[in-house]
């Protein structure tokens, strides 16, 4: 049998140019191959391939399928396009390979793989499916689907998979960049009107809402790319106008101001000098807080660790020390940039010092939402510079925090009762502290 043996399909079907096309195609397909290296492509590596690349070919999910169940009658992994590869099943194997689809269902996504050129109709003289063998068992005819063409047209599938992988990764890059600036935005709007900070926080608002939504999955490139450019726009404005509604006093600190906040908040000390009996009682407590989480454990720790050390500390009427002594800081600033990288990007001029660092913190806390009360309590407590270690370590991870306002607040409130360092922070972020912090 030859290769342009029955080209016209069987009974009331009618003959379209892309039947005689693709059989074309596939017959110069092959004369290239034999003046050439073959390369045989696999067919399952193919079918996944084809399934990402099947809008290229304008095929559905359920075509594929039914592109599945005909590889599946095919005995070889690897598909050898050098000759006809004809399946032959029965309508009722066909169905109950693509688990239970309706016949005539069947019949029309095999024409749509006709259509794409991606099979090809063998009909027998009465429209049935079958083989014939010779003495030896070999097959000498068969008549139902030629399965080569898909081998034929292996490389061009590839190229469609791989731009259509390329388009899904743009398209989930934009979406992220969409949906952060709508949330970088709303939460410096919000930040305006709660401060009632000089800006057209209301224009901003209803330019927002208008670019606000679902960003739907179908979207296409464009129609994305063009949201994300003027939510971009938008968020440029925003910013500008927050930060040039920020006062001198808002944007610099004198050094004196800054000395007196810089403290050591190192808290191993507490049990350097206590008793083992202390340091047990301690630690179990500890361990009580962490589970529990409630203020009470603290408080019955604080008193604890007081009784092994034999009040020696004096502590204050409430029974803390203060957190604002001077001191130098835990951490290098070095230390504190190359484990919160983005803070960098919230200061006029980069961040040079400790000042920078505080004022860059500044502009941040509002944007996560931070109140200003918050933000005090956290510099008069931590101390500035330690705040700002705070909340540079906050915006690194604010995906995984709920509320970074409440956030800092629970730690304002572990560095009231001595229990708190940014040290365990900055390494756990990936930065480095000084060995004798270790």
């Amino acid at each position: 049998m030859t290769d342009r043996f029955a080209t016209t399909p069987f009974g009331g079907r009618s003959l379209s140019y892309a039947m005689l096309a693709a059989q074309e195609k596939t017959a110069r397909a092959r004369e290239r191959m034999a003046d050439a290296t073959a390369d045989h492509p696999e067919k399952w590596p193919l079918l996944r391939s084809l399934t990402e690349a099947r809008a290229a070919f304008f095929l559905s999910d359920r075509a594929i399928a039914v592109l599945e169940a005909l590889l599946s009658f095919h005995p070889e992994t690897v598909l050898d396009g050098s000759a006809p590869l004809i399946v032959f099943p029965s309508n009722a194997e066909l169905s109950m390979r693509t688990r239970g689809m309706a016949p005539a269902t069947i019949r029309r996504h095999l024409a749509s793989l006709v259509e794409a050129g991606l099979i090809i109709r063998r009909d027998s003289p009465n429209g049935k499916r079958y083989a014939r063998r010779g003495d030896t068992g070999e097959i000498e005819h068969a008549f139902g689907f030629d399965i080569s063409p898909l081998a034929l047209r292996h490389a061009e599938i590839e190229a469609h998979a791989a731009d259509a992988r390329n388009l899904a990764r743009a398209i989930h890059r934009i979406r992220s960049e969409i949906t952060i600036h709508l949330r970088d935005i709303s939460k410096t709007i919000e930040a305006g009107l709660s401060e009632g900070r000089p800006g057209d926080w209301t224009q901003y608002a209803e330019e927002l809402a208008a670019l606000s939504g679902r960003v739907g999955r179908s979207l296409p490139l464009e129609t994305l790319e063009r949201r994300r450019d003027a939510l971009t726009a938008l968020r440029v404005r925003v910013e500008k106008s927050y930060l040039a509604s920020l006062s001198d006093e808002e944007m610099s600190a004198s050094d004196s101001t800054f000395e007196r906040h810089i403290q050591n908040s190192n808290i191993e000390h507490q049990f350097e000098k206590s008793p083992e009996k202390g340091l047990k009682q301690s630690a179990a407590l500890q361990a009580e807080t962490v589970s529990s989480g409630k203020t009470a454990a603290l408080i019955k720790m604080r008193k604890q660790l007081n009784a092994a050390r034999g009040n020696r500390n004096h502590p204050q009427p409430d029974g803390r020390k203060s957190m604002s002594e001077p001191g130098t800081a835990q951490v290098p600033l070095t230390a504190v940039l190359s484990a919160c990288p983005q803070i960098g990007d919230y200061a006029r001029a980069g961040i040079a010092d400790w000042r920078d660092l505080v004022q860059a913190a500044g502009v941040v806390r509002s944007m996560l939402g931070v109140s200003p009360d918050a933000w005090d309590r956290a510099k008069s407590t931590m101390g500035e510079v330690n705040a700002a270690i705070t909340v540079a370590a906050i915006l690194e991870r604010v995906g995984d925090i709920r509320s970074p306002g409440g956030y800092l607040r629970a730690l304002t409130d572990r560095a009231e009762d001595g229990l708190y360092s940014v040290v365990p922070i900055i390494k756990a972020l990936g930065g480095s502290a000084p060995a004798r912090l270790e």
